[in-house]
């Protein structure tokens, strides 16, 4: 295995950390309609405080706890069978997460149906992961696509370039994640798959009532 390529792909690996994503995708949702719908700072500030605090730093620190007690042997959670502690806790986190943006931040239909698929799409991975190992990573890369073509679909505004730049990302991640033989083919496209499909069609289906 090659040295060098071997630390690139760990360093997409880290850059694009399933729990990294969700806060990516406001980021991209506050920016992309900066022109359109007129923020005030403060709310763009906790809208990126609180993503980050509830899909990231919660769910983080009980990782960094699990493993400082022995409980998990990395940060990626490689090995299946200690992955439905961390899930569970962070199902529950991203929970919260879809509540912040529905009651807290008042956010906009299609934000709040892909925090709630997200949410969902964690307790399928976490029931596929029982038997079969799905790509997390993937799955939230996934996610993030799934949400930018909601975020066009309810708003009419072109995101082209998100999508562009999601699909390029998603070809990296997972020549990143078969090359350091974290996952093989099946399970990086079965895994961004499942996440496009659980942040997009909650939305297709809610615009089409």
């Amino acid at each position: 295995m090659n040295n060098t390529l071997f630390y690139i792909s760990r360093t997409i690996s880290a850059v694009l950390y399933p729990m990294f994503v969700p806060t990516y995708g406001m980021l991209i949702y506050f920016l992309s309609l900066r022109s359109f719908i007129e923020y005030p700072t403060p709310l763009i500030w906790i809208g990126m405080i609180g993503t980050l605090l509830f899909t990231c730093l919660l769910p983080l620190s009980v990782i960094l706890v699990m493993i400082h007690r022995g409980n998990l042997t990395d940060i990626y959670i490689r090995n299946p069978k200690q992955r439905t502690m961390p899930y569970v806790y962070s199902t529950v986190c991203y929970g919260f997460w879809a509540y912040f943006c529905s009651q807290v931040m008042h956010l906009p239909r299609f934000i709040v149906l892909t925090a709630i698929g997200a949410t969902v799409v964690l307790l399928l991975v976490l029931f596929i992961n029982r038997t079969w190992k799905i790509s997390a990573h993937l799955t939230a890369l996934g996610g993030l696509f799934g949400a930018m073509m909601s975020f066009s679909l309810a708003t009419g505004v072109s995101a082209t370039w998100a999508l562009i730049g999601c699909s390029a990302a998603a070809l990296l991640l997972m020549f990143a994640r078969v090359y350091d033989e974290s996952h093989t083919p099946l399970q990086v496209v079965c895994g961004y798959l499942l996440g496009t499909l659980s942040t997009f069609l909650p939305n297709l289906v809610a615009e089409s009532i």
